[in-house]
Formats: C-alpha cells, sequence, structure tokens
C-alpha cells in the first residue's frame, strides 16, 4: 500500500526532529566526560553472514566477506562513527564521530573473522585552545586521515579541517586549523566535508589531501572535490550517479582510491557501494568516476556506512574494513564489516 505524500512528509519531519534531538543530547554527553582518555566496555555482536537471504553467500562483485560486528556500549558518548582509521597490523584502530569525540581501540580476531573490540577509549578531540572543539560548535566531525605523521579531520557543520600531532600527543593533541579554499563556505548545510585521503609518497600527487564532498553539486550535478597541498588548491569533480552521496574514501593502493558511498530515501531505503578509482584520473578540471566494487541495499547488512579503511594481512590480502554511523538513533546501528578484494 502506497502512503499519502502527506504521511511520508510527517514521518519525515518527526524523524528529523528525533535525529536532532538525540545528535544534541550526544554532543552534550561528549562535553560531560574529561579530556584524558576514559576506558569503555565495547559489547560487540557477531555478524556472520552478509547476504540476508542466503547465508552461505561470502562473494559480493570483487569482494569476499569476511566477518563483522554490531557494536554498543553503554557508556553515553559513544556512537556516531563517521571517520574511521586502521594500524598496518589490521587490529589497532583510531576514529573520530558526529559528536567530536575521539574513539580507539582494537579489534579481536578469531580465525582471521572480527570477533570483538578491546582496550576501548574515548575522549574529546581538542581545538588549539586546549578544550573540546564540540564547545565551540566544532562537531560533526566525518572524515580522518593521516599524512606525514599527522591526523586530519574534516568537520562537515563549519567546512573546516584540522591537522592534529596525535602521534607525539595522544588524545592531548590540539586541532589547528588549515588553510581551506574560500569555496568550502558556499556549500550546502550538511553536504559538504565527507572524504579525506592522503596520496602517497611515491605518487604524482604525493603530500597532497583529497577532499571530496558529501553533495555539493556544480551545474552538471557532479560532486565538487579538492586537492589540496598547503596554499596550493586544485579542482576536480567526481561524478554522481542514481542518488549516491559520497561518504568516505581512501587509498586501496598507490594507484587507487577507493570512494564510499550511500544512498537514502523513505521509498528506497538504504544502500552503500564502494568505487574504485584510478589515482591518475584526479587532475584540475577532470570528472573523475570509477568501477564499482560492491553494491548492497537493505536486504543485506548495511546501515549508514560512513568510513572505510585499507590493510594488508600478514597473509598479504587486501582487506577493507567498513564502519557504520548510527547518529545517536535507537534504529540505526553502528556496524564493523570486513572484507578482502579478490579477484584480481
Amino acid at each position: 500500500m502506497r502512503l499519502p505524500r502527506q504521511r511520508w512528509l510527517i514521518g519525515g519531519v518527526l524523524f528529523a526532529v528525533l535525529l536532532a534531538v538525540a545528535g544534541t543530547f550526544a554532543i552534550a554527553e561528549a562535553l560531560k566526560y574529561a579530556a584524558a582518555p576514559t576506558r569503555i566496555a565495547i559489547q560487540a555482536q557477531p555478524i556472520a553472514s552478509f547476504d540476508n537471504r542466503d547465508p552461505t553467500r561470502v562473494r559480493f562483485g570483487e569482494l569476499e566477506f569476511r566477518g563483522g560486528l554490531a557494536l554498543s556500549s553503554n557508556f553515553k558518548a559513544f556512537g556516531g562513527i563517521s571517520g574511521f582509521h586502521i594500524e598496518s597490523d589490521g587490529a589497532r584502530f583510531l576514529a573520530v564521530t558526529d559528536n567530536g569525540s575521539w574513539l580507539r581501540g582494537r579489534i579481536v580476531y578469531d580465525k582471521g573473522k572480527p570477533a570483538g573490540i578491546a582496550d576501548a577509549e574515548m575522549a574529546p578531540v581538542l581545538g588549539s585552545d586546549g578544550k573540546p572543539l564540540a564547545a565551540r560548535g566544532w562537531f560533526d566531525m566525518e572524515s580522518l586521515v593521516e599524512l606525514d605523521g599527522q591526523f586530519y579531520i574534516g568537520i562537515e557543520r563549519v567546512e573546516q579541517i584540522v591537522r592534529l600531532d596525535v602521534a607525539s600527543n595522544g588524545f592531548a593533541a590540539r586541532g589547528e586549523p588549515i588553510a581551506v579554499p574560500p569555496d568550502f563556505k558556499s556549500f550546502p548545510k550538511n553536504k559538504s566535508l565527507e572524504c579525506l585521503a592522503a596520496a602517497p609518497k611515491n605518487s604524482a600527487l604525493a603530500g597532497n589531501l583529497i577532499v571530496i564532498t558529501e553533495q555539493s553539486l556544480d551545474a552538471a550535478g557532479n560532486i565538487h572535490s579538492f586537492l589540496i597541498k598547503g596554499d596550493t588548491v586544485e579542482r576536480f569533480t567526481v561524478k554522481r550517479s542514481d542518488d549516491f552521496d559520497v561518504t568516505d574514501c581512501t587509498m586501496l593502493s598507490p594507484s587507487e582510491l577507493l570512494i564510499l558511498e550511500r544512498r537514502y530515501s523513505p521509498a528506497r531505503g538504504v544502500a552503500m557501494r564502494i568505487r574504485r578509482v584510478p589515482l591518475t584520473a584526479l587532475k584540475p578540471g577532470a570528472l573523475v568516476d570509477g568501477k564499482i566494487m560492491i553494491e548492497a541495499d537493505m536486504g543485506y547488512q548495511v546501515d549508514n556506512m560512513e568510513g572505510i579503511a585499507v590493510h594488508r594481512n600478514a597473509e598479504g590480502e587486501t582487506v577493507i574494513t567498513l564502519v557504520s554511523d548510527d547518529n545517536f538513533s535507537v534504529i540505526q546501528r553502528n556496524l564493523l564489516l570486513q572484507f578482502t578484494l579478490v579477484g584480481e
């Protein structure tokens, strides 16, 4: 039965109100705990299969499902995971959340599959004055990347990128804003900075931050994107198709970029896909597209997928980790999913 348009609109408004209330509460909770790391317990419910209709299926496009976890915690500031970085050991990770918090921990494996989270800690991300960035309204942190030993966070709400020396100072690191192009201020609200990636040292783009917006579009309907290196800024666009919006990106290899995307509508539900793009395609003025590696809708174990990271395990396999942002909502989940790249 098709619901009347008015009921869809009412439902959408109520959902938006609930998200706003949940987000405000989560930010308030994030500001309550100390700047020093707070140890938290994370419960992890294993996800044994990715396809809800065929639990035996493991191959999805170019990827093979390894396993996943649905994460929860009684710690009230937990949730909203949006930017995710994994260390080369495939276990230790660092993440940022919508409420302006750090989250770090260690993925525990059982026979190569994610089985739990250990050593988890949270703390507010600090500004240059040593106070939580969220206290000045700098939250909605959507992306995280390491470049030349420094971490960079993209903050959507204020269209800013901050640099932090986490290696030297841990969670006490202070965020220093970097220079960003003036056109950042023209982005539509809640549709701006979603992706940060770092060009490899041995590439032609070495030293560049790769910045892709969520849904800030040019006149042709394609996604505004940037290469930033110091004061030098180059612009390109990413082709938008089938109502998918960019939520994150990362390097697959020294020569390829992965772009994580999400689609949502009341009629079609939520879906995610990953595109792989040759790094050589990222040139000033270029329109960039890429091959779809995987696409999954609500028939699979997906949610609001917003973070992507890559590592190579001891067996030499390329492992892709995805995380979702629950928007601090009781009807969404914090998922961690892992796939292996196959078929090359």
